[in-house]
């Protein structure tokens, strides 16, 4: 698994996919949390709240993780190198959570210089240090478990083609409709909207990004991260 991690870790770096994700994510960001005048915008509150990023990343997201994740399989089945990485001493599971590993790294170094956000909210806040840093920090780890979800996600649909762009549109839309899809049915329906609208990620992440560590939301996540890595080693046995 050492082998495969390092190996997709680097293989990232080597190319513009990790600089993009990175730099894009950070730029959109820091343009709408401090720039833009809009609703998102920190300096517009009124209060030391970076609230408005955790609203956002979620749908920056959607777009970057399927981009990290569209080549680590449909490239290895467009070049036939699956064939090869298969005669290795590697299980199909230490294949996949390698690669699910090294696209978590590389999200986890997006996020880490957000921490800017914080350090900025806390030295504008009136008294200095106004920020609830309990909240803020069960929403990181809210962030995280969207992250790796959304990333098993991304991992299977990358298993489906050989073509990457395709892959990424598939990744997109999946994670579009588990994300938002489930609101839009309860919409629908009068009873038992909740019920439905608890189905998707978009509940569970508002619920943890509140800083509510709530353990019926960790096993979501988990869950659902869990099966797509499952469904994505079936369909590598299957190849």
């Amino acid at each position: 698994m050492k082998t495969i991690l390092k190996k997709e870790f680097n293989s990232f770096f080597a190319s513009p996919i990790a600089y993009l994700v990175i730099g894009v994510f950070l730029l959109i960001n820091g343009l709408f949390l401090f720039i833009f005048n809009d609703d998102f915008n920190i300096l517009n509150a009124g209060f030391a709240d970076v609230t408005p990023f955790f609203y956002l990343a979620p749908w920056l997201f959607l777009f970057l993780i399927p981009a990290i994740t569209m080549k680590s399989f449909a490239d290895e089945f467009n070049t036939g190198t699956i064939e090869l990485l298969k005669t290795k001493p590697l299980s199909n599971w230490q294949i996949v959570l390698g690669k699910f590993t090294a696209s978590m790294l590389l999200l986890v170094i997006a996020v880490i210089p957000t921490f800017i956000y914080i350090y900025s909210v806390y030295k504008l806040g009136n008294p200095i240090g106004n920020i609830d840093f309990g909240s803020t920090i069960g929403a990181y780890i809210g962030l995280l478990f969207l992250a790796s979800t959304y990333t098993a996600i991304g991992l299977f649909t990358s298993t489906l083609s050989k073509n990457q762009i395709v892959a990424f549109i598939l990744g997109v839309f999946i994670t579009f409709f588990l994300f938002n899809g489930f609101d839009a049915v309860a919409d629908s329906f009068e009873n038992n909207s909740l019920t439905i609208q608890k189905l998707g990620i978009k509940e569970h992440y508002k619920s943890i990004s509140r800083g509510v560590i709530d353990t019926r939301d960790i096993l979501y996540f988990v869950s659902v991260t869990l099966f797509f890595l499952f469904i994505t080693k079936t369909k590598l046995d299957d190849e």
